[in-house]
Parts: C-alpha cells; structure tokens; sequence
C-alpha cells in the first residue's frame, strides 16, 4: 500500500511552508505513529488539543514568552494537521468521518484562539472587541473553505481524483464511523462549512465542470492532455490562494502578538484577505475563461 499511495499531497499546489517543512517534519512521524497502530483520528484529535492549548498561551500575548508558546504550540497543530492525513493514506485507513473530524479540528483551533485574544483584548479595548472578532472569524470561514474548494476541485479536474461534493446524508441511527451522534452532526458541519460556503464564494460553478466533461466525453483519447491543460493553466493561479492558507493566518496572528497588537491582524483578515479573495476568484475567473476557449470543438 505504502509504495502505491503517495502520502503528501498534490506539490504543484501546495503551500512552500508545507512543502519544505510541515509536511516533511510530519512525514516523520507517521511510520512511527504506523508502529504505534495510532489512527489517524487520533492524531487528529492530538493536534486540536494542540491547538486548544495554544489559546491558553496567547490569551497572555503580551508576554513574549507566551506569545512564542502560543506559536509553537499551533506549530504542532500543523504537523499533527499534515500527519493525520498521511497517516490515513500511508495506512489506507480513509474515511468521510476522518476527514470532516479533520476540518472540524481546524476549526476548534482558530476558534479557541480567536476567542481567547478576543476575551484578552476586550479587557484592554472594551466589549466591541468581540464584534470585531466575530466578523473576523465569519471572514476566516469563508476564505478559508474557498481556498479549499479550490484546492478539491484542482484535485478533481486536474487529476481525476474525487469530486468535492455535499457529505452523504445519513441518520443519526445510521452512522458508521464513530458515535452515529457524532457522525450526524460532523456531516452537517461540512455541509454547512466546506460546501454550503465553499462553492459560491471560491468561484466555483457547474458549468465549468461540465465544458470539462463534455472536451474529456467528445475525445475520450485527450482526456490526459485535457487534464494536463487544465493544470498548467490553474496551477500558477491556484498557488496564488495559498496566501488564505492557515499558515499565514498562524504567522499573523504570532507577528501580531510579538507587536502586542491581535486587533491589527483581525482587522486585516476581514479586510485584506477578503479583498485578497475577491481578486483571486476574478483571476481565477480569467483562467477558466482562458481555459474554455482551448478547450473548445474549433479549437
């Protein structure tokens, strides 16, 4: 199996701190979690109490130490975030419940650290401190589960894999990964989060989908290089959205605590990284636009 599945994902696309660091540092540990027989899940579960310990240190950000604790404990989270998802495909061990429980453990992170700045800064700075958070972290949601759309439908179009689509609806009687309870309320969770977001604000349309289809389905015997197109087109830009990645929001919020100012790096996300996104969803448009034309019958 080991041999088989590559266990990083796609390099073309992925972000430089992952590729060069995060993801190798936790290539490391998934033959030694493999021995231990520690399922991904668990690994996934390991690196959210990362995270929630890592609220505890920043909710002191003033203190350097702190700060530098606050960093380097979502510095884990990171790792374990890569490993779990190597672990899974190392192992085989795949399945929809460790997936969603991965993006559920992301967010518990950012969540348990918005909150605890946002509970910090409102001694110094008052009560709307909370306001300014909240929409900071509706911000974050987005931007983030746009950036992944992209990142899924790159995976789809480009190489063939799995779509992204809606979480398969089942009862919470009928759940078969982990508690049926819990199984039910992670499935809305994505629904709700990675794909009720997702597709209309990342640019995203059917429409591209089926010009895709049609090019594959009109010459079944281009399908490759039709893929092929597809990625050295998207590719470039899609490198692009990396900047949305949580790893320049975990350097922010650091940068921004080392300057005793978190405030400046939540008013940033809601206005820097939402016009950031809306410039890449236009090039991306571009692209497509780009993309559509070559892959016409004439052309």
């Amino acid at each position: 199996m080991t041999g088989r599945v590559p266990i990083r994902r796609t390099s073309e696309i992925e972000e430089i701190s992952n590729l060069y660091f995060i993801h190798p540092l936790a290539g490391r540990l998934v033959p030694f979690f493999a021995r231990l027989r520690v399922s991904p899940n668990a690994v996934s579960i390991l690196g959210m109490l990362f995270g929630i310990l890592s609220a505890f240190a920043y909710y002191r950000y003033w203190n350097l130490r702190s700060a530098i604790t606050g960093f380097a404990l979502m510095i884990a989270w990171h790792v374990m975030d890569g490993a779990d998802g190597q672990l899974a495909r190392f192992t085989g061990s795949y399945s929809h419940f460790g997936k969603v429980l991965d993006g559920i453990a992301d967010i518990v992170t950012f969540l348990a650290v918005y909150t605890a700045l946002a509970i910090s800064l409102s001694h110094a700075h008052g009560d709307w401190m909370y306001a300014l958070v909240t929409v900071s972290a509706v911000c974050h949601m987005i931007q983030s589960a746009s950036y992944e759309a992209q990142r899924q439908e790159y995976e789809y179009l480009g190489w063939g894999k799995k779509p992204q689509e809606s979480a398969p609806r089942t009862s919470p009687q009928r759940g078969c990964d982990g508690h049926p309870d819990i199984r039910w309320l992670l499935d809305s969770l994505d629904r709700l989060f990675y794909v009720g977001l997702s597709f209309p604000t990342a640019g995203l349309n059917r429409k591209f989908r089926e010009t895709m289809a049609a090019a594959m389905q009109r010459e079944p015997g281009k399908t490759a290089l039709i893929r092929q197109r597809y990625r050295e087109t998207i590719a470039p830009q899609l490198r692009g959205w990396s900047i949305l990645s949580a790893n320049y929001r975990t350097l922010g919020i650091f940068i921004s605590a080392l300057f005793k100012a978190p405030e400046y790096y939540f008013g940033f996300e809601i206005v820097g990284f939402s016009f950031a996104l809306a410039v890449l969803v236009l090039r991306q448009s571009a692209s497509q636009e780009v993309l559509v034309e070559r892959l016409r019958p004439s052309a």
